[in-house]
Order: C-alpha cells, then sequence, then structure tokens
C-alpha cells in the first residue's frame, strides 16, 4: 500500500531517509548542472554511469597489456567465457533459468536472430500481431523478415491500437486480436513495456492467448528489463530480447540480452543463423566443419564477447544483484506514485498523464501530454537542471528509477514543473 503523500521537502527527506535503497544513488555519477546533480529523471532512455564501471573496465585494459591473447583464458574473468558469470544475475532478474538467457549483441540484432528461428511462416499460418506504434526497430525488423519471406507487411502484419480516444490498450483488445487471427497467426511480438506510454503489457495472459492458437510469444523487453518483475521462465514466454543501457545502467550501447525457453534453447535441430561463438564450447576450438550448436541460449551466439562492453555490463548488473529486484520494484511504486502525486498537484489539468494509474500496469516511467507549449515546457527544465526524454508531438517522458533517484528529485521536478508551467 502506498503512503499518504505530501508535496513538500520535508516529506521527501523523509522518504530518502526511510528508503532502505538509499545508499545505492551513491554509486553513481550525476551530471551536473550549476555545481549541482540534475534531477536525471531519463533512466529510461539511458541509465547513469556506476561508478564501479571504470574500475571494471581499467581490469580488462590491464589484463589485456599484461597478457595480450592469453587474456582469453588467463585474465581476471577470462574473456573466452565473459557471458557465463553474467547468466545467473541476469536470470534473476528476468525470471528465467541460467542456461536460457545470454548477453550478447546489441537489441535489434537480437530481435533478428530469434525471428530466424521462430518467425517460420507457412501458407496458412504466417500472420504477425503487435502494439500499434511500437518502437521503430521493431517495426523494421518484422518488415524486412516479411518481405524477405515473400509476404507483404500490409497482408501480414496486424496492429493492435487503442479504442478511438484513449492512449493505451486495453487488456482485452489485445488477447481478442490474438483470438480473431487464430489459425493464421505465426508469432505474437509484443513490447514488455510499451515505450511512448510506459504501460506493461500482461506478458502472461498474452503468451497463454498465443499458445492457445498455436503461435509463438516473443517479447521486445527494451523498456522492462531492471524495470518491472519478469517471470519468463513461469509464464512460458518462448523468447525475448532487451537492451542494457536503459534500467540496467550498462553504458551507451551496451550489451544486449537474449532468452529463450528451455523447450527451444535445448533443441538443436532448430533453425538459426549460426556463427563460431554458438558453436559446442567443448570442441569449438577443434575447428570443425559442421554447425554443432552449444547447450541453452549461448546456442544463439555468433562471436566472441565484446569485454570492454560486457565489463561494463557485470559492474551494473553486480549493483542489481546486491539490490535485489523485488527491492527495487518496491521503491519503484512508492516513487512513481509520489511522482504522480506531485505532478497532479502543481498541474493540474494542464498535464494529462497518458501512463496508466494502476501501479501494476505501470514501471519507473510517467509520460506527459502537455498540450499547449509542450516543448518550451520541455526546453525550460532542461536548462533549469532537469533532465527528461521528449517526443513528438507534445510528450515529456519522466523515469524515476528507484536505485539512484531520491523522493528529493521528484520534490525538485515538481518546483521545476510548476515554474516551467507558470512561464
Amino acid at each position: 500500500m502506498l503512503p499518504v503523500f505530501h508535496n513538500t521537502l520535508d516529506f521527501a527527506r523523509q522518504q530518502d531517509e526511510d528508503d532502505p535503497l538509499q545508499n545505492f544513488r551513491h554509486r553513481f555519477l550525476f551530471p551536473q548542472h550549476k555545481d549541482r546533480e540534475v534531477v536525471y529523471l531519463t533512466g529510461n532512455s539511458l541509465g547513469l554511469q556506476p561508478k564501479s564501471v571504470r574500475t571494471a573496465l581499467e581490469q580488462e585494459l590491464s589484463d589485456w597489456a599484461m597478457l595480450g591473447v592469453e587474456g582469453h583464458f588467463h585474465a581476471t574473468t577470462p574473456w573466452w567465457k565473459y557471458h557465463a558469470p553474467l547468466q545467473a544475475p541476469l536470470a534473476h532478474i528476468v525470471g528465467a533459468q541460467p542456461h536460457e538467457v545470454v548477453a550478447m549483441n546489441g537489441l535489434t540484432v537480437n530481435l533478428h536472430l530469434l525471428l530466424a528461428t521462430f518467425y517460420q511462416p507457412t501458407a496458412g499460418r504466417f500472420k504477425i500481431l503487435c502494439e500499434a506504434g511500437s518502437f521503430p526497430s521493431d517495426d523494421y525488423a518484422l518488415e524486412t523478415h516479411v518481405r524477405m519471406r515473400g509476404l507483404k507487411p500490409e497482408d501480414t502484419i496486424i496492429e493492435v491500437a487503442p479504442r478511438q480516444g484513449e492512449q493505451t490498450l486495453r487488456p482485452e483488445d489485445i488477447l481478442e486480436a490474438i483470438r480473431a487471427a487464430g489459425q493464421s497467426l505465426a508469432l505474437v511480438m509484443f513490447a514488455g513495456v510499451q515505450y511512448y506510454t510506459g504501460q506493461v503489457f500482461d506478458m502472461k495472459s498474452i503468451t497463454f492467448a498465443a499458445h492457445q492458437v498455436g503461435a509463438i510469444a516473443c517479447f521486445d523487453l527494451a523498456h522492462a528489463v531492471g524495470n518491472v518483475p519478469l517471470a519468463l521462465h513461469e509464464w512460458n514466454v518462448d523468447c525475448a530480447a532487451w537492451c542494457s543501457y536503459k534500467y540496467l545502467n550498462s553504458g551507451p550501447g551496451g550489451v544486449a540480452g537474449v532468452y529463450i525457453h528451455e523447450k527451444h534453447a535445448m533443441n538443436k535441430d532448430l533453425p538459426r543463423l549460426a556463427g563460431w561463438w554458438g558453436y559446442d564450447e567443448q570442441e569449438r576450438f577443434a575447428m570443425k566443419k559442421g554447425y554443432r550448436p552449444s547447450e541453452g541460449a549461448q546456442a544463439w551466439q555468433l562471436s566472441n564477447a565484446p569485454v570492454l562492453l560486457m565489463a561494463a555490463h557485470k559492474a551494473a548488473i553486480d549493483i542489481f544483484e546486491e539490490a535485489g529486484m523485488e527491492n527495487i520494484r518496491a521503491k519503484s511504486e512508492i516513487l512513481t506514485g509520489f511522482l504522480e502525486f506531485v505532478i497532479r498537484d502543481v498541474a493540474g489539468s494542464r498535464v494529462q498523464i497518458i501512463t496508466p494509474s494502476n501501479p501494476a500496469e505501470r514501471g519507473a516511467q510517467l509520460s506527459l501530454f502537455v498540450e499547449k507549449n509542450g516543448r518550451a515546457v520541455f526546453d525550460y527544465l532542461m536548462a533549469h537542471g532537469v533532465m527528461l526524454d521528449w517526443r513528438e508531438p507534445n510528450v515529456i517522458r519522466t523515469a524515476p528509477v528507484p536505485l539512484y533517484n531520491s523522493f528529493e528529485d521528484v520534490w525538485r521536478f515538481g518546483e521545476a514543473l510548476k515554474n516551467a508551467l507558470a512561464q
């Protein structure tokens, strides 16, 4: 249950004093504005840098300098298996078995790899269902896979849109669209959290509905991973991909990841795009002809890991392991609730929050529709030390990240928003 909120500095500071995660804030580096930390509310676009990243990178640079190529086997974290120590903590974050996850590539590369395996259209089962207004990379990936198979996107891709006059999708409309597509549906590919509105989709129900009609359920978790509770294995999700530079704080262009349910991950007969690093690791260096996949999700790897990026990723994930996803989520619900209260208190009807009010239907994000002079409001906030994210036509995305944002940050944002609207 959320506390009774008060839009005062004293209330915010008391909440910070009582916050069990308060000390994690000091493990991140904040941009500065006029010799003061900015109010950084854009972790849904790029998370802050953990202070431990520099030490992690210096360790790998030292191993490279001292060991050269032998670092693959004798570095502090041997490079040839750098993905291995990340599997268990990533599995905790996404609710999976360790052999079902692997850190690799970038998000869109991973989506293409998953589509190559899991989108296998036939004459009767070829359609794909997704949300309207999905992130452009998802649109482009789906469009190109459809065209490469000789199909037309307009005949193949079904987009589920909000009802007239509504900003978010009703869960029942998604499930009805799946049922209506029926046996023609090959793949359901949805976001876990809609990037524009911040709506969390019911991945468990979507997966069940997809399986009821014989389709594969795949999710883009770019805005969900490290943000909302996930139980991919329990929900029987077939596959998923995510990036690591938003809520996971692993750096710009950081190493992404995939989840593949063990019923698929352990099936070595599945079609896939193969590379050397996905070959059976017991015989990888024998350089034999004929592809033999590794066990689990790591069989979808193509190339050896980019170690410097992986080092930053590991440093960030270690913080998640220490904090615990349950604790992060508990604070997230209160912090986002306080942000909603502050916005309504200072803005009233001048700002429409298009993200659902139900905590179960949102993560650490509120999207604000500012109908009048929205860009001017955003520019004022940015100029006064509040870092946010702008999305056309009139939406300001705010993300109070529980690992490093404080309740005082939220109060400061409210004061700045009040001043911006007064302008």
